[in-house]
């Protein structure tokens, strides 16, 4: 199979970095469509058999997989600048641009192409992403091949479309509110009396953990959050402390804002 990504951007560069790592397409069927020469040399060095060029919109006419890449107002105006091309039978195009809908892409593209809403984050570069997929004028086995890809770059799951806004801010926004976690920690780790990369490998390893011990145990974190609050005990003195400032409904807040 062939692919090719429309933008190289932070998130279109990512999954092509992801891509170009995995086993689902050999890196010479991987073609990313740049804006810059300058941004098409940084992926010829990330791997010279990708396949990174400048406005060269060639590769449409065989790739299988087509990715939207680009920013969401600029997607009209790409699909109607090479509407042939990806309007053709059997080619999936995928559009990983917020808020522009499946009905939209099915309008400007044509009522019989299988279109797909996908949202990852940016940590597919590192085969990483939680990523949530749903689709339009799709069959099964289409399902199948945009599942097994983006399988392939961490975890995905096909959802309604409904519910994409909520998965949105608790996966795509939300690994931004994860690093903000960590440069909290971080900081704080830092007043401590910790260096800032000794604070920064803690913070993260200790979040590798939390993680690891949900996924083995199958658990809610209450649970393991009172494995490690002792009565009287300082962790439940800093927990009581950051929900007295907020902590919990900070962040309910920010994800309804984002939503």
């Amino acid at each position: 199979m062939k692919i090719t990504i429309i933008g190289g951007g932070n998130m279109g560069g990512a999954i092509v970095k992801g891509l170009a790592t995995g086993k689902y397409f050999r890196p010479e069927n991987i073609t990313v469509i740049n804006r810059t020469p300058e941004k098409a040399d940084k992926f010829k060095l990330f791997d010279s058999r990708l396949n990174a060029v400048t406005s060269d919109y060639s590769s449409l006419k065989d790739a299988d997989v087509i990715i939207l890449g680009v920013k969401p107002w600029m997607i009209e105006d790409v699909i109607k600048e090479h509407h042939e091309q990806l309007t053709k039978k059997n080619k999936l195009i995928v559009s990983v641009a917020a808020l522009i809908t499946l009905a939209e892409l099915s309008a400007w593209t044509s009522p019989s192409t299988a279109v797909f809403r996908v949202v990852p984050n940016t940590a597919i570069a590192v085969k990483q992403s939680m990523t949530y997929i749903s689709s339009a004028n799709a069959n099964r086995e289409q399902e199948k091949i945009i599942f097994d890809i983006f399988s392939e770059l961490g975890k995905a799951e096909i959802i309604a479309e409904k519910t994409i806004p909520a998965v949105t801010s608790v996966t795509s926004c939300g690994i931004a509110f994860a690093f903000r976690y960590i440069r909290a920690a971080m900081e704080g780790g830092v007043e401590l009396g910790m260096y800032p990369d000794q604070a920064k490998e803690a913070v993260m390893q200790t979040l590798r953990g939390a993680i690891d011990l949900l996924e083995a145990n199958g658990s809610h974190p209450e649970a393991e959050i009172d494995k490690v609050t002792t009565a009287g005990g300082i962790t439940i003195k800093g927990l009581n402390e950051m929900e007295h400032n907020g902590f919990t409904s900070s962040v309910i807040k920010g994800l309804k804002a984002s939503h």
